[in-house]
């Protein structure tokens, strides 16, 4: 937008009244004020036969009083604008000096501007001025563009581009200021650059194109603000006049330079505009779209119409969401101004749908103006949007992206709130229920229960926090809505809502106490100034104050409600604990401490006892004096909870096999409540180990412990294991505190270890999850960071207690979703069941792997878990997948055996259901080498870190290959000879030198015969073969070898014959260990690094079409020259972006979408190269061969 501040907005006239007006002597009042615009129609892209000769034939102008060279002042006028210097009025000053004296040298300056500032390196002359039309002149500095590069100074990097589009309007706005009481209307000046700006804006150079839209627009724009500064500024100068003649000639002067600049305005409009709004450039047609809404805002008496207002609407359709931006923020420039809404009443009914569905729009940017568009849409007017329009907004206040949020939420409180009663501003202020805000909080609390979302209460307050930030934080209304009386007439708050409020209370304290968007929303804290610290301070001080009266008698009024107290239990959390000692309200901690106790006593829930823990240890904070206070009643209650569960747990045990069930509720309730203070609150003193141990034994031995029952005990022992070890870490503790704790330690996991085999499958999961987190905590990393003291802690587990773990995993995680009744009736509960049971399954499967990520369990194990990466893939992928890539980090040749194992595991599987004589095109052996694709792409390109785990993994694969012979004898292949055909798909990632160490390998196994086999039988030797001796274009094309499974036979036939076989060092063919073969670290280290192959910018990894065997790799890569618009210097811009008719709204939701296409692919090149230069390229460019070097392919790795 244009900054219009910038500009010199106060224009006097003088009052002599013997002033003379003519447009060839405006200049000789050097201040200008004397000025009255010329007259006169302007004649369009036409000059005088006499006028166009006149002076460029002496080719010199005059700058400061002095005559320049033809050329330097446009020179100067480009370089000024280019550096950005502040001395742009004097220099624009010259020119006009330089206009005076001749026009025509002055005006081909100009124009030599333009055409630099387009980045064309030719200049007009004077010849060419004088003798040739503007086409011609266009087309001439066409053939002088630079064709090397497609940048020009409106899109140049660098510094000191960076400031070019700014002082390139800024250069037009002086121009247009110190012009605007004559030249501008002197009939030549204005048709010579309008039709120069016309003419460049219709070339096939996107450089002309860009530069000239932007400047005529700009021109036009400056233009007209200029003149209406002018029209403001003229009355008031007038009126102390003493004579009406100046006043009359003064008003007929502004008539006629107002036609004249409508004239100047349409001829921008018609020349460019129409042509350049749905150029091929998205730049170009957002300058369009940007100033014809500056120009429909300034100059609405003859832009604010239908005729224009309809380009704007179809170009809310277009594929680029910067262009769709711009539509919303002209929009939003007429919308706010009243005044002007009886002129888009039209506009508005046809073209609000498509405004609604930009509300979703995939850019954020488009769908935060769009809501703000909205949003003045119903300031303007109430009857516009219907109840389903707004519907479409008002779930977007729980939007994750926030600014998305907050424009939702500020067209919320417009719609809902801004409406109030004139006598609530008429009467004296109330407080409580009675003050103005508590219909407002019970307006928000109705929204907040028919919106469904309930568990988004804290993405509710987070968007209305900007906009209704006082009616949220008047907790003094909220309180008084839950604790009073209804008034008379009033109808009081449901059980439903008050929960909803409670939720709502909670949110909006935490909100102002951190001062920070909700989980999920945000990325993270931000610095807050010092108002905003202020202000939280602020609010934290008065929120304690109110909350520690009230909220004992909340918590009295809803003890038995779970959900409620859980959320009010939670408001201590923020406090300001230094207020209870300052404001004199220790009864009122004490009073809310008793609460607290009886609550505890109530429940058994585990999130009400979970907050009551959470809230004494916010209040036990040993830097205010309440500590004291608050711990002798922690210690009172935890005192009498143990003392009840060791008699409880006495009798209980004492019962042998038939438990009453009186006291397994008893001894359940009691252990619910220890183990959610142990998760917050050190209980060592109380030696709880001792008793859940017991337990957890009586449990293992009979057999018929409640589920639940065995499940705390364990979670509670494990809290003991976890205290006892920050207690040894802090070195304050003894020697045999440590052995004690190994002890337990040791124990308790042979306790979860049997567990694991318990009929009860909730019971094997805790078992399982405590393992993996015991398990992690007391490996080997225990030690790290200077803790060698504690490497007595440090456990490793057995071998039978990893198998375990294993067969656990496979027999409750990579299971088969149970196929659900087809009935409605609890339909979606029952997929609600579904994710969360898939949720558990994953972290499961987390669990585990963290311990082969972190070397806890072999590595090898993990053969168990990637081989089902393609079967589980829509529900472990991503888990599997990280797996693989940590474990690559940690030991990649490990990591390439446990890949080759899972696949052998995979095949000996395929084997015992198919048997020997299995098809290879069966749906098993296809999905066997389908996986192998897949582990081979996540090797990489970089062929030279992956070398050796390649070359160990071709290794074992071909070691199983022949492992297992043919009982009927050596004339049939071995049983495993089809792995052959899965290991190709590893072959592309093996370096050249190392193919034919891989097949000299491979030959050690065959035997003549082989060799000569070509059944079918045979064809997998035959296939692998092939793909190690193909030595071409797949060393560092690998990447493309996922694209079929019959890539092999494809590229063997691409490959390039190889000159002859390399022999192995007599010293190497003639040892009896391989491994020395394999495994020369020191000689494989010398290899010289390859050259990085060409950078591909490709959507082929993405799902990649499969290819014909006929069809050649190169053909994927090749392009077209036209294949890319906009990456040339030469370009047509005929296709519209959209279409010339009014578009309708319908199918707005695939509008949405519209500017992405996956069908593409684009090879990004060198800047430099331009489009007849990529035509020409050879498909060689891409061969691996052709930018290896020779002494890369010649050095050996072994």
């Amino acid at each position: 937008m244009i900054a219009a501040p910038e500009l010199q907005t106060e224009f006097h006239y003088t009052q002599d009244t013997d002033t003379r007006f003519s447009s060839e002597t405006d200049f000789d009042d050097p201040d200008g004020r004397n000025a009255i615009i010329g007259k006169g129609k302007a004649k369009k892209g036409k000059k005088g036969p006499g006028e166009k000769g006149k002076g460029v034939g002496k080719g010199a102008g005059r700058m400061n009083g002095h005559h320049q060279e033809n050329g330097m002042e446009n020179v100067m006028l480009f370089e000024v604008v280019r550096l950005g210097k502040s001395a742009m009025q004097s220099v624009v000053d010259d020119w006009i000096e330089s206009y005076k004296y001749d026009r025509d040298v002055a005006l081909l300056d100009l124009i030599n501007f333009f055409i630099q500032c387009s980045g064309c390196k030719g200049v007009v002359t004077g010849e060419m001025f004088r003798n040739m039309q503007n086409s011609e002149i266009i087309r001439k500095m066409t053939e002088e563009f630079d064709e090397d590069s497609g940048d020009y100074p409106l899109t140049m990097a660098g510094p000191q581009w960076k400031k070019f589009k700014s002082s390139f309007c800024e250069f037009i706005g002086v121009l247009v200021r110190q012009c605007q009481y004559s030249i501008i209307y002197d009939e030549y000046m204005m048709d010579t650059v309008i039709s120069l700006l016309t003419g460049l804006s219709d070339s096939q150079v996107r450089a002309f194109r860009h530069t000239s839209t932007l400047a005529g627009q700009y021109l036009c724009c400056f233009v007209n603000l200029n003149f209406v500064l002018i029209i403001d500024d003229g009355p008031r100068e007038c009126s102390s006049e003493p004579h009406n003649d100046y006043n009359e000639l003064f008003s007929l002067q502004l008539q006629e330079n107002q036609d004249e600049i409508e004239n100047m305005m349409n001829a921008i409009f018609k020349g460019v505009f129409v042509h350049r709004y749905r150029d091929a450039i998205a730049e170009i047609r957002a300058i369009c779209i940007e100033e014809i809404g500056v120009w429909m805002k300034m100059y609405s008496d003859a832009f604010l119409n239908d005729s224009y207002l309809k380009y704007v609407g179809w170009t809310m359709h277009d594929k680029q969401g910067e262009v769709r931006l711009k539509c919303l923020t002209a929009l939003q420039g007429l919308y706010y101004n009243r005044e002007l809404n009886a002129k888009l009443e039209l506009f508005t009914s046809r073209f609000k749908d498509r405004i609604v569905s930009m509300t979703l729009d995939k850019e954020y940017d488009v769908a935060v103006q769009a809501i703000k568009l909205l949003t003045l849409v119903l300031h303007s007017s109430d009857e516009v949007l219907t109840a389903e329009d707004c519907e479409s907004v008002y779930h977007l206040v729980y939007s994750a992206h926030r600014p998305v949020a907050v424009a939702a939420g500020e067209f919320l409180f417009k719609k809902l709130f801004s409406h109030r009663d004139p006598e609530d501003d008429s009467m004296p202020k109330r407080r409580g229920r009675q003050s103005v805000n508590a219909n407002l909080i019970k307006t928000t609390v109705f929204f907040f229960l028919e919106s469904e979302l309930h568990e988004h209460a804290a993405y509710l307050v987070d968007s209305m926090w900007d906009c209704a930030g006082e009616i949220l934080k008047d907790w003094e209304c909220m309180i008084s809505l839950l604790l009073d009386e209804p008034l008379p007439g009033e109808e009081a708050l449901t059980d439903r809502q008050e929960t909803a409020l409670i939720e709502i209370m909670l949110c909006t304290i935490r909100q102002a106490a951190e001062c920070h968007p909700p989980v999920g929303r945000g990325t993270g804290k931000r610095v807050l100034t010092a108002k905003e610290k202020k202000t939280q301070l602020d609010d934290r001080t008065r929120m304690t104050e109110l909350f520690a009266i009230s909220l004992p008698a909340l918590l009295a009024k809803y003890s038995v409600d779970a959900e409620k107290v859980t959320n009010l239990l939670q408001v201590p959390q923020f406090f300001d604990l230094e207020i209870y000692t300052t404001g004199r309200l220790e009864k009122h901690l004490d009073s809310l401490l008793r609460q607290i106790r009886e609550i505890v006593e109530k429940h058994t829930d585990t999130d009400v006892l979970e907050a009551c823990s959470k809230t004494y240890h916010s209040l036990c904070n040993e830097e205010f004096t309440i500590f004291n206070r608050v711990d002798i009643a922690r210690s009172q209650l935890l005192d009498e909870q143990v003392d009840k569960f060791n008699r409880l747990l006495e009798d209980f045990l004492q019962e042998g096999e038939d438990p009453d069930e009186d006291d397994a509720y008893q001894v359940l309730s009691t252990l619910k409540r220890i183990t959610a203070f142990h998760n917050a609150h050190d209980l060592s003193k109380w030696d709880l180990f001792t008793s859940n141990y017991k337990l957890l034994n009586t449990g293992i031995e009979n057999g018929d412990m409640p589920e639940q029952i065995v499940i705390h005990a364990l979670q509670c022992t494990h809290y003991v294991i976890l205290w006892s070890l920050a207690k040894v870490s802090e070195g304050t503790s003894k020697k045999e505190d440590m052995l004690i704790l190994r002890k337990q330690m040791r124990a308790f996991c042979l306790m979860c270890q049997r567990y694991l085999t318990s009929v009860n499958t909730a019971v094997k999961e805790q078992a399982f999850t405590i393992l993996c987190d015991l398990l992690l905590i007391f490996s080997h990393q225990i030690i790290s960071g200077g803790r060698e003291a504690l490497e007595p802690l440090v456990y490793t587990p057995e071998a039978s207690l990893q198998s375990d773990l294993l067969n656990f995993i496979l027999d409750h995680v990579f299971i088969d979703q149970d196929e659900d009744s087809n009935s409605t009736d609890g339909q979606q509960d029952d997929e609600a069941g579904k994710i969360e049971a898939l949720h558990k399954r994953r972290n499961l499967l987390a669990a585990y792997c963290k311990l082969i990520i972190y070397n806890v369990v072999e590595i090898n194990t993990g053969a168990d878990i990637f081989k089902q990466y393609m079967r589980y893939y829509n529900d472990y992928g991503d888990i599997i997948k990280e797996t693989m890539s940590k474990t690559r980090q940690i030991d990649k040749i490990q990591c390439a055996k446990t890949l080759i194992l899972s696949l052998q595991q995979l095949f000996n599987e395929m084997l015992s259901d198919l048997g020997p004589s299995f098809d290879r095109s069966s749906s098993a052996f296809c999905g066997i080498k389908e996986l192998a694709r897949r582990f081979s792409l996540t090797f990489g390109l970089d062929q030279l870190k992956t070398r050796e785990a390649i070359a160990m993994l071709h290794k074992d694969g071909i070691e199983f290959a022949f492992k297992e012979p043919n009982p009927q004898g050596e004339g049939h292949p071995p049983l495993n000879l089809a792995f052959l055909d899965i290991l190709s798909e590893f072959s592309s990632k093996l370096m050249r030198q190392d193919k034919r160490t891989v097949h000299m390998y491979l030959e050690r196994f065959m035997t003549f015969q082989m060799a000569l086999q070509r059944e079918d039988c045979w064809l997998p030797l035959i296939s692998y073969r092939n793909s190690l001796q193909a030595g071409g274009d797949d060393d560092t094309m690998s990447v493309v070898s996922g694209i079929s499974s019959r890539g092999s036979s494809v590229r063997s036939k691409k490959a390039k014959p190889a000159t002859g076989k390399r022999k192995l060092p007599e010293g190497k063919t003639e040892s009896s260990s391989s491994s020395e073969v394999w495994m020369n670290r020191e000689q494989s280290m010398q290899t010289p690094i390859m050259m990085p192959s060409p950078h591909l910018t490709s959507t082929i990894m993405r799902e990649p079409k499969r290819l014909r065997p006929e069809e050649s790799y190169m053909g994927v890569y090749t392009m077209t020259p036209d294949h890319r618009r906009g990456t040339g210097l030469m370009e047509d811009d005929e296709e519209p972006i959209v279409e010339d008719v009014m578009m309708s709204s319908e199918g707005r939701i695939e509008d949405l979408n519209e500017g992405m296409d996956f069908d593409t692919m684009d090879i990004d090149l060198p800047p430099s190269k331009n489009r007849r230069e990529r035509s020409e390229l050879k498909p060689d460019f891409f061969d691996p061969a052709s930018i290896m070097d020779e002494s890369v392919l010649g050095v050996p790795m072994f």
